[in-house]
């Protein structure tokens, strides 16, 4: 079986009641991308309402970035993503939560998508997420109705880097504190630098800044699987 990694994306473009557009962070797609393809790996995408998926963050100065929205089939792929019914978990070594504060709004409840998850992590694969995606892990259950997150390292995008960006009031929960709420054992550094944590086939990132090295952990979560 070819091995592959699913990309989740929000569907979610509106950014509160600010009047900003939102959307996945593109850098936490290309850069990973990057890393899974240069390894062997093919790239299939999933969002929470499936088509065309919200696009913020994009840096005409990062090469990685426009090289990866330049790629016709990307491009392709980014306009008509699948809904979570219609993918088939067996076909996943990895899911990857891209994060985007879009993800705030959509990816909890997202129940089919957390489903997904959850069958990619019990048959030996690996779930992971970076900055505001595990925004996706909040909700997803295991099938002895533990979260998944609970007892575990885990890294998000942090509240004094919220604060930091002014979203604070404008974000429907802080995603540090609400993974804490899980159970999970929060790490973190300082705002914005790279940080990026692995256990037991969960891997996590702080921050764009992570985005690249969560994608090396979650190679390297298979090989030791």
């Amino acid at each position: 079986m070819a091995k592959k990694v699913l990309f989740a994306l929000t569907s979610h473009s509106e950014l509160g009641g600010t009047g900003r557009k939102t959307g996945f962070y593109v850098p936490e797609v290309a850069h990973p991308a990057a890393v899974f393809r240069a390894a062997g790996y093919d790239i299939d995408f999933v969002s929470v309402k499936g088509g065309a998926a919200p696009q913020d963050g994009i840096n005409p100065d990062d090469r990685v970035v426009t090289e990866f929205l330049a790629d016709p089939a990307n491009k392709a792929a980014l306009e008509s993503t699948r809904m979570p019914a219609e993918v088939d978990a067996d076909d996943y070594d990895v899911i990857y939560y891209a994060g985007g504060h879009g993800t705030m709004w959509d990816f909890p409840g997202a129940s089919e998508l957390a489903g997904l998850a959850a069958a990619v992590y019990e048959r030996g694969g690996v779930v992971a997420a970076v900055c505001h995606g595990p925004a996706g892990l909040v909700d997803i259950k295991l099938s002895d109705g533990s979260y998944l997150v609970d007892g575990k390292q885990v890294s998000s995008f942090t509240n004094e880097e919220e604060a930091a960006v002014g979203l604070t009031d404008v974000v429907p929960f802080l995603l540090e504190s609400k993974l804490v709420e899980r159970g999970a054992k929060h790490t973190k550094t300082a705002d914005f630098a790279e940080h990026a944590v692995a256990d037991q086939r969960l891997v996590t990132g702080q921050n764009p800044a992570s985005a690249t090295r969560v994608a090396e952990l979650a190679l390297a979560e298979l090989k030791a699987s």
